[in-house]
Formats: structure tokens, sequence, C-alpha cells
């Protein structure tokens, strides 16, 4: 998977566009700018949490055990990164 980095909460809120989006969730930062027109809901269903946090969003969708590993198989190479403990605080 290559290395594991670390963003604080303030850099990933930079990355909130159609060209450049971030979202977190379960605490790890997905690069999503190219998945977002794959996504079987709409790109602006992620668009509206990019930048930020999107964990409870993706749960409230009910996502299947397919369309969890589906995703994380296609995104994990783009970027995945554990978000600063310290910026999921601030963030509450």
């Amino acid at each position: 998977m290559g290395e594991v980095a670390a963003f604080s909460l303030e850099e990933v809120k930079k990355h909130n566009s159609e060209n450049d989006c971030w979202i977190i969730i379960h605490d790890k930062v997905y690069d999503v700018s190219k998945f977002l027109d794959q996504h079987p809901g709409g790109d602006f269903v992620i668009l509206e949490n990019g930048g930020g946090y999107a964990t409870e969003a993706f749960e409230d969708v009910g996502h299947s055990e397919a369309a969890r590993s589906g995703w994380t198989g296609v995104l994990i190479p783009v970027l995945i990164a554990i978000v600063a403990v310290a910026a999921y605080f601030i963030a509450k």
C-alpha cells in the first residue's frame, strides 16, 4: 500500500472541490477526486462532505459489504492516510 501519512484537518479542508476532493471516513483520508464521476449515488453526495468528515454520511446510506470493499479497493492506491488525532478532537 505504500507509506501512511498524517494530515491535519486544516490541510484536508483545503481539498473541497470537484477537481481536488478529499474526505475523511473512519479517521482515514481519501482522495476521491477521480472517483466522483464513478460514485453510484452521484458526485454531489461526496462533494457535500468534501474537505471534511464523511463517516456519518457514509454510514447513514447503509453501504453493502461489496460496496465497502469495492470503493476502498479503488481508493487505497490513490491516497490513504491517518488523520492527526488532535485534528479529530478539535473538529468535534
